[in-house]
């Protein structure tokens, strides 16, 4: 199937590794060129050379705190490939711990950057878009049930699915769709680093994995293929949902 992705051109935030950057090599691999941001200079434009290069991907390094952040994103689609189709908006995963245990600091940094950095990118992103534009909202299947220790992820997670929602029903009528994803167990350097913090990683994977019906961890390029589907004109009837990528583990129907 022909996704229709050629010369298309893409913004993905949190992209110098992990689901954004498998996101971003699922794009190009079918003829999309991209923008990468990420707050690591060094690691945003290594991940821009791998994929080629200022013919198909540059790098920007950025932080979604910083309110400019979203605009310099788009101007550089427009300055370098002349339009922009859309963005997958991914930010790194907060810190670890009960929502009772965390401090009130960690939870304004993380509102700071999860929740407000993503919704002012959304809005700043879907103003630049006509008909046929696509966001991505990388979120966790915590937006749907709480995971243990991940108190900031599930207090924040089902707040960002419903700014899905609620912009995917303004947008619309424009011909903008914007979808929640819902990544579960899938290897990233974040979930080696959650496997490791039990103590025991080679424990703590085989129990995850007798949770998923598939009985394996996920490969972030599955995860990455998803995402370009949906972020793809193939998927232009796709919009206001949360769609897990999960391997079957959340168990809502």
């Amino acid at each position: 199937m022909d996704l229709g992705l050629s010369d298309r051109v893409y913004v993905l935030t949190g992209a110098s590794r992990g689901l954004g950057y498998a996101t971003a090599e699922a794009l190009v691999a079918d003829g999309a060129r991209v923008v990468l941001a990420a707050r690591d200079a060094g690691a945003v434009e290594a991940a821009a050379r791998r994929l080629g290069g200022p013919a198909h991907a540059v790098a920007v390094a950025a932080d979604l705190t910083n309110p400019e952040a979203p605009q310099r994103l788009v101007a550089t689609a427009h300055s370098t490939y002349g339009r922009l189709d859309g963005a997958l908006v991914s930010v790194g995963g907060p810190p670890l711990g009960s929502a009772a245990s965390v401090t009130d600091e960690q939870w304004r940094r993380s509102f700071e950057t999860v929740f407000l950095g993503t919704v002012r990118t959304v809005r700043t992103v879907a103003a630049a878009l006509t008909t046929g534009g696509a966001i991505g909202l990388v979120l966790s299947t915590s937006a749907r049930s709480p995971l243990t220790g991940l108190g900031i992820s599930n207090g924040l997670r089902p707040g960002l699915a419903g700014v899905a929602k609620d912009v995917a029903d303004e947008y619309g009528p424009r011909g903008v769709r914007v979808v929640g994803l819902l990544p579960g167990r899938i290897l990233t350097d974040r979930n080696v680093s959650l496997l490791a913090a039990s103590g025991d990683p080679n424990r703590a994977r085989a129990e995850a994995e007798a949770l998923i019906p598939l009985r394996r961890l996920g490969d972030p390029a599955e995860f990455g293929r998803v995402a370009a589907f949906v972020l793809s004109p193939a998927a232009s009837y796709l919009t206001g949902i949360t769609l897990p990528v999960d391997g079957g583990a959340l168990r809502g129907l």
